[in-house]
């Protein structure tokens, strides 16, 4: 389709707010179709690119999608046309229905595959085999057309035709292994790991992809040439967690699930959320001398302070700590406990936790989705639409944005398409795919990375201020796709440098080591800042200072994007918002991400992921039923969630700029990628009038039993089982050889199993006890039965073929830290691969150590110049 026809008046006054565009305002991907043959693998992404903008045509087999049989359903009734899951997932899309394995439409197929952009596949083959072609091939036959797909395991390697779910998934990433409750004393966990609920596989796998597709599209948009673009499932969950896998490949250090915190090499008995008297939870983080230095006054102002005392005159007050990377004592334990008194004394609705948040604290309420739908922040920023079904005469609340922009919108859509809706006026007329002229195009060679091809990113320099893993998490995919980003810091307020530290003794010690080693206090040599700022160049800059924000204004007129994680206003209080950069550079794109956005009545809050988690109702999700207090997620989820959404952001408004030559604001919250994760829940409580109840490991909604985690052989070692069909029921049976389960009345059919769960559960456990994980996992696998580990960061790390077959870690050498390997972006391009050490073929960068480089280098400066600015203060 002819892109060109977003194209707005290049004379028109920009807007200076984000959100305050016109009700008609285009999104970032408007005039592209993509073409989608997906199911709950891939729907999400097909969401994601509709909300963008784009054209989605969802192609459904006369019978319908699957996944319109995935409850829960209006009225509880199920209908393919009443899933609430369905209508979360696909909408704004439109229905075709077309048998792609019939030859007598093999002619519509080809037809509309010829007028898409893009092809959103996760048929595992089916596509591909029923046009006669193969991976390779398929590009080639419709030229400048992206496939994008998605895959359980990926496309080689030994476990590639393995059977999973989302359980399945969650468990062999490692995700389950970080999340769950606290072990019984002294140490033994009583309870198996718990999946964070609901579809966060398939979550984590399509932001991943999305970020491959917006790299293809830009190079599309430059070169008109297409590719393939894939994601396995696997590898993307398996890099999603947080602190687990750089810990163990820095110092061969284990961590540790607790209830509804980071898991941590110290595990504690002390949970941060607190129950009010009525029930409900609030989360109260952040044990550094700064919170505890607000923390006193705040207690006093209530009478609740008991016996702490004002942190010492040696107190960094400006530490900053990665969450769950800092050591646990009983001081800090104490500490907890007071708030948790203070929390015991209000119910829910009275818990002054807006005070709190106010004095300086990381306080939170553990809302249910639901509950965010009325909240005026979010009313402010268009978080939730009311979308109009007029089969129910009524209309429903839908999550549909993830942040504000001057130029682009989230598109709302409408309610998903009923079963072949669109069939005929799609079909009538799929007119050609006609090719985009960039209105600014790139100039000068084609630049290579150590992969010997192009980077998707040519030519894009990005003015980073971002930290923390949110939006630093962000400029690093970008930066693993070829973008020139100056990660900015100043010794005054750096980022987080300290956790998963380098090991004493370096990779030697390393390679030898039986257990945990020590690590180094160098802030250049954490392997957790090595591994979400490689590829980015340093600059260690006093923009306070006039002459260094007169080099950041110098640069930035040379950059494409600023990009920042500060708290709304900083930038501008210093001089460099978005109206003063525009003045510097007419099309500057300007991506800044907090917590809460900077636009609404929380912009000031102080937020990281556990407690954008809290807001967003992903925290009280998960865990077992009440009254067991939730389990929530064992890392910051919404950190990586952030991540991607930020560089979704960049590359989104780069394709804009590039085909209309206008930049934009763009003001990302990341609480508002968790809400929009919980569309299901939030459908539940509007349609059927019921709030979210937690289901452990269970699987309600697509129904099978078992499915859970089970106790096998060894120290916490547990497996993940679905059973989704009487079959892989049958295979399980014969596998554990007790044909007296298959006869027993209880789990004769799947409705049996599901009314008979707790004693399903005891049986299988009193089986898997004594299976080695491993071996089991094998076994049930060739039986055809859904089955993973739940596999820690050293399985992962050491000692599963499949990743290893996904070279999903790439080595980089940093200048001080040495060599080591950190996480290769998932998405496989095969144009324009990714490669993690970015531009610079090197980690991340040490503190200020491109300095002299990009001055002389952008800026002309002289060697003694530059030493003099080092003297003054100002670099």
């Amino acid at each position: 389709m002819d892109s060109v026809t977003v194209q707005q008046d290049q004379t028109a006054a920009a807007s200076l707010e984000p959100g305050a565009v016109a009700a008609d305002a285009p999104g970032m991907l408007q005039g592209l179709r993509v073409v989608e043959f997906a199911d709950e693998l891939a729907e999400y992404a097909g969401l994601l690119l509709a909300g963008m903008g784009a054209e989605v045509v969802k192609v459904e087999p006369p019978a319908g999608a699957a996944t319109r049989q995935i409850g829960p359903f209006a009225g509880d009734m199920p209908d393919p046309e009443r899933s609430l899951h369905f209508w979360t997932y696909n909408r704004g899309k439109r229905s075709v229905t077309l048998d792609i394995a019939d030859p007598a439409q093999r002619d519509a197929l080809v037809a509309l595959i010829g007028s898409a952009d893009i092809v959103l596949d996760s048929t595992r083959g089916g596509l591909h085999a029923a046009l006669g072609e193969t991976l390779a091939s398929l590009p080639g036959r419709f030229p400048g057309l992206i496939v994008a797909r998605i895959t359980p395991f990926g496309d080689t390697g030994p476990w590639k035709d393995h059977k999973a779910s989302d359980l399945i998934h969650l468990a062999l990433g490692g995700v389950m292994m970080n999340c769950g409750y606290d072990a019984a004393p002294p140490w033994d966990y009583d309870l198996p790991p718990i999946a964070p609920q609901l579809w966060h596989a398939y979550h984590i796998a399509g932001e991943q992809l999305l970020v491959g597709i917006l790299a293809a599209v830009l190079h599309r948009l430059h070169t008109g040439e297409g590719q393939d673009v894939s994601v396995a499932v696997h590898d993307a969950v398996s890099k999603n967690t947080e602190l687990d896998v750089m810990s163990w490949v820095m110092r061969r250090a284990p961590l540790y699930r607790m209830t509804c915190r980071h898991a941590g090499e110290q595990p504690t008995h002390v949970p941060n959320i607190g129950h009010t008297k009525d029930g409900r939870w609030c989360i109260a983080l952040g044990l550094s001398a700064r919170d505890q230095a607000n923390l006193l006054p705040f207690l006093s102002k209530y009478g609740m302070q008991a016996d702490l005392a004002a942190p010492g005159r040696e107190a960094d007050l400006r530490a900053r700590n990665v969450p769950g990377s800092s050591a646990a004592d009983e001081g800090k334990a104490h500490i907890v406990e007071v708030i948790q008194r203070f929390i015991r004394a209000y119910t829910y609705e009275d818990l002054p936790w807006p005070e709190a948040q106010a004095a300086g604290l990381l306080w939170a309420p553990l809302r249910k989705p639901h509950e965010n739908v009325a909240d005026v922040h979010w009313q402010t920023r268009g978080t939730f639409a009311e979308i109009e079904h007029p089969e129910l005469g009524r209309a429903l609340p839908y999550p549909v944005s993830r942040w504000l922009s001057t130029e682009t919108r989230w598109q709302t859509g409408t309610r998903a398409p009923r079963l072949g809706e669109h069939t005929a006026e799609v079909l009538a007329d799929p007119a050609p795919r006609v090719a985009s002229v960039p209105a600014r195009p790139r100039s000068g060679p084609a630049r290579l990375s150590a992969r010997g091809k192009a980077f998707p990113l040519q030519g894009v320099r990005i003015f980073d201020f971002s930290w923390f893993l949110a939006s630093a998490g962000g400029t690093r995919l970008c930066a693993a796709l070829g973008a020139d980003v100056i990660k900015v810091e100043w010794k005054e307020n750096p980022d987080t440098r300290l956790a998963a530290m380098a090991p004493v003794g370096g990779r030697e010690a390393r390679s030898t080591a039986t257990g945990p080693l020590p690590g180094v206090t160098d802030s250049d040599m954490g392997g957790q800042f090595n591994n979400k700022n490689a590829g980015k160049s340093g600059l260690s800059l006093n923009i306070r200072h006039p002459k260094g924000l007169e080099i950041a204004r110098r640069m930035i007129a040379q950059s494409d994007v600023v990009a920042e994680g500060f708290s709304p206003g900083v930038l501008k209080r210093l001089g460099l918002g978005y109206e003063a950069l525009t003045k510097i550079r007419p099309d500057i794109i300007y991506v800044q991400q907090s917590g809460m956005g900077g636009v609404g009545t929380y912009g000031r809050f102080r937020t990281i992921g556990p407690v954008a988690a809290a807001f967003a109702g992903a925290a009280e999700m998960s865990g077992l039923r009440e009254p067991a207090m939730p389990a929530g997620w064992g890392y910051s989820y919404l950190d990586w969630i952030g991540a991607y959404s930020f560089a979704m952001a960049i590359m989104g408004a780069l394709f804009h700029r590039d085909r209309t030559g206008r930049g934009q604001w763009v003001d990302s919250s990341q609480c508002e990628t968790g809400i929009f994760h919980c569309g299901v829940p939030i459908l539940d409580h509007a349609v059927n009038g019921r709030s979210w109840e937690r289901i452990g490991n269970r699987s309600p909604y697509k129904p099978a039993a078992p499915h859970g985690a089970y106790r096998c052989a060894g120290q916490d070692r547990w497996i993940a089982i679905a059973c989704f069909t009487e079959e892989e029921w049958a295979a399980l049976c014969r596998i554990a050889g007790t044909p007296a389960w298959a006869a027993d009345p209880r789990f004769a059919t799947l409705a049996a199993r599901l009314a008979h769960q707790d004693a399903l559960e005891a049986a299988l456990t009193s089986w898997t006890t004594g299976q080695e994980a491993h071996t089991l996992m094998a076994a049930l696998q060739v039986a055809g039965v859904p089955a993973g580990v739940c596999q820690n960061a050293e399985d992962r790390c050491d000692h599963d073929p499949q990743l290893a077959a996904l070279d999903w870690m790439t080595e980089v050498t940093g200048t001080k830290i040495g060599r080591w390997p950190v996480t290769e972006l998932p998405s496989k391009l095969s144009a324009t691969p990714p490669y993690s050490g970015g531009i610079t073929d090197r980690g991340a960068p040490g503190y200020g150590e491109d300095n002299e480089r990009l001055l002389r280098e952008l800026l002309g400066y002289s060697a003694q110049e530059v030493a003099d600015l080092a003297a003054e203060g100002v670099i």
